[in-house]
């Protein structure tokens, strides 16, 4: 067995972890954000499912899947030697990953001020920026991939 394979593979699925929980927990506050249009009965119920699903996708989804992602990605650095850090297309790569982490420190964040009930963020607000770790996703996967020189 290639031990830099399976800490590739296994990146790629903490990765893949990481990323369905970014994609999802703005989706989460959208729909939190649209209850405040509703009727109190339905609003306090509702919200209050939604806070307990977005607490559990940070707690169990995300946060584990971030470390994860992180760890394996310093031991693939590890094995593949220093010489890996010299490359170009990695650094464009790390890029993506020090804006991902700010994008997951910004939803843990808004998670805070949603719980306290102080959030102003819009459900429009939401679901513009939704797809902002796909972007991110893209330019990381390409620069692996087509190992980008500059």
């Amino acid at each position: 067995m290639n031990l830099y394979d399976l800490a590739r593979g296994l990146h790629i699925l903490a990765v893949i972890a990481w990323m369905a929980g970014l994609l999802f927990l703005p989706r989460l506050y959208a729909y939190d954000a649209e209850q405040a249009d509703k009727p109190e009965p339905l609003r306090g119920e509702m919200r209050a499912l939604l806070r307990l699903w977005q607490t559990r996708m940070l707690k169990i989804i995300l946060n584990p899947a971030m470390v994860l992602a992180l760890v394996l990605g310093l031991w693939l650095i590890h094995l593949g030697g220093a010489v890996i850090l010299t490359q170009p297309w990695i650094w464009a790569k790390l890029v993506g990953v020090f804006l991902l982490l700010g994008w997951h420190g910004f939803l843990v964040a808004e998670r805070k001020r949603i719980s306290a009930g102080i959030s102003t963020r819009t459900s429009k607000f939401w679901r513009m920026t939704n797809e902002v770790p796909f972007v991110l996703a893209v330019l990381m996967v390409l620069s692996v991939t087509l190992e980008w020189t500059f």
